[in-house]
Formats: C-alpha cells, sequence, structure tokens
C-alpha cells in the first residue's frame, strides 16, 4: 500500500466545483494518460476503486460562480491520494511520473496547480496489524475530514458515523486487498456488542457530493451525486477480545490509505486517524 501527500500551490485564484474531488479525480487521469494511458484505463475501470483521492485540502475563498469555490494563490492545499491493492504498483508509478518526475503540475478546467512538496510512505497488511497489536486499551479517533459516503443496503446511505458502517466498509476492502492468511472475521455483532462511537456533535456537518456525470439517453449530461457525513468520532471498546480490539484498530489505520465508503477516487472517505491507548 502507498500514500502520497501533495502540498499544491495555485499559481492564480480560481473558481473549482464545492465538491472538488471529481474534478481533481478528472486531471489525476489525465496527467495519468499523459504517463500510461493502460494505467489510467485501469483506474477508471476498476471495482475495488483502488485509488485514493482526497481532493483539495485547505481554506477557500467565496466565488461568484454557482456551486463554486475559490481557490488562493495566497494559500497552499494538501492532496492525498493512496493505493491499497498491491497489483496497483503500477498507478503508484505512474502517478509519482506524472506529478513529480515529468512535471510539477495539475491542470484542472480553470487553472494550475503546482506541487510543492512531495511525500511518499509505505506500509503492507501485516505493517498496521503490527501496530495495532501495539496497543492494550485503544481509544481510536478518526476525523472524516471529507463527505464520506457509505451505502449500506442499496442506495440508502449512512449520514452518521455508525461504528457498524464505518469498520463495515473498511472491512470489505480490507479483505479483497489483504493476503488469505490476514483476512480479519469480524462479524457485525462483535462491532455492536463491543465498540462504542463517541462523535463530536459540533464538528458534524452532512453534505451531497457531485461524485461523477453521466450521458442521458436524450444525450444530455446528468449529475451523479452522493449523501455523507463529515465530522470527527472516537471509538473505543466495551469488553472487547484482543482480536476484536487489534481488527478495529489495523482497519482504522488502513483506512487513511483507502479511504472509508464510495467514491473515494472521487474526494470522499479522506480520515485521518489517531491512536492513543
Amino acid at each position: 500500500m502507498r500514500r502520497i501527500t501533495l502540498t499544491v500551490r495555485p499559481e492564480s485564484s480560481f473558481p473549482v466545483p464545492i465538491s472538488d474531488g471529481y474534478s481533481v479525480y478528472s486531471a489525476l487521469l489525465a496527467a495519468l494518460d499523459d504517463v500510461d494511458g493502460s494505467v489510467s484505463e485501469r483506474v477508471h475501470d476498476s471495482p475495488l476503486g483502488s485509488l485514493h483521492c482526497s481532493g483539495l485540502l485547505g481554506a477557500f475563498g467565496g466565488s461568484d460562480r454557482d456551486y463554486h469555490k475559490r481557490v488562493r494563490s495566497d494559500r497552499t492545499y494538501e492532496l492525498s491520494l493512496g493505493v491499497v491493492d498491491s497489483d496497483d504498483e503500477a498507478v503508484f508509478q505512474a502517478l509519482v511520473s506524472a506529478l513529480v518526475l515529468e512535471g510539477d503540475e495539475l491542470e484542472l478546467t480553470n487553472g494550475t496547480l503546482r506541487v510543492e512538496r512531495f511525500e511518499s510512505e509505505n506500509a503492507d497488511h501485516a505493517d498496521l496489524v503490527s501496530r495495532a497489536n501495539d496497543y492494550e486499551d485503544p481509544t481510536v479517533e478518526v476525523a472524516f475530514r471529507t463527505p464520506t459516503c457509505i451505502e449500506e443496503a442499496g442506495d440508502v446511505t449512512t449520514m452518521v458515523p455508525h461504528r457498524r458502517a464505518v469498520f463495515g466498509s473498511l472491512l470489505g476492502k480490507w479483505n479483497r486487498t489483504a493476503p488469505d492468511e490476514l483476512e480479519f472475521a469480524l462479524g457485525d455483532d462483535d462491532l455492536l456488542a463491543h465498540v462504542v462511537e463517541k462523535p463530536d456533535a459540533r464538528s458534524f456537518g452532512t453534505h451531497s457530493v457531485l461524485v461523477n456525470r453521466v450521458t442521458g439517453d436524450d444525450g444530455n449530461s446528468k449529475p451523479i451525486f452522493r449523501q455523507g457525513f463529515t465530522g470527527d468520532c472516537a471509538y473505543s471498546f466495551k469488553g472487547a477480545s484482543e482480536s476484536v480490539r487489534n481488527a478495529v484498530t489495523a482497519l482504522a489505520l488502513f483506512g487513511e490509505y483507502s479511504g472509508v465508503g464510495s467514491a473515494v477516487a472521487r474526494g470522499c472517505g479522506n480520515v485521518a486517524v489517531e491512536v492513543t491507548k
């Protein structure tokens, strides 16, 4: 697994959509296509969504364009990218080539973001399990930094950071990418009976996020939205076995690489995790 953190600065102030993750994702695909078209196509078509893109994180100004905000030339913005599938090493290498080696900028519709700083870290599933094992009685603090859209049944989306929804989503991604011997057998009953969520109501928000555009039967472009939440939530344990504590903690750490929920390539589900004893 790889995680890249970019610090970018606009060459001049310009408008971006309020849901900027989709436009950043499109720009990344274009940059990947310039380096390796097959990798760009693979990312676009991947059913797992191995690429996680946070969209732009930072302070924005107002815009006179409807449904837009403005990136400011006197500010820098963070862009976090993650790849969790070991088969997608080519994606990571292409991103490095596109954003650092071949050029240091990302072209959006209305302006250019220049890469000022590039940081990379890697881990595998065993590393995260080992880190989780270091905590005897952890509290897992998760900051849901961008709208987190978790579809629990059909098109019904949870709008709160419920333990079953959050860790059920992460569990599915973990078990699809982990070696067989590191898969977790973590059931809903384990999460409901032994994990306690403590959301910070003051930080809580709900959102409707543009994640895609499709062409309808009439030939017109149709926007696709997902609903989700942001905010801070602490997860602690009550009567949990060591295996449940370790699995939940490792899943939370994994979330920084994978994102949580759906549309993670298009700016959704970015989290920052802190584990305390």
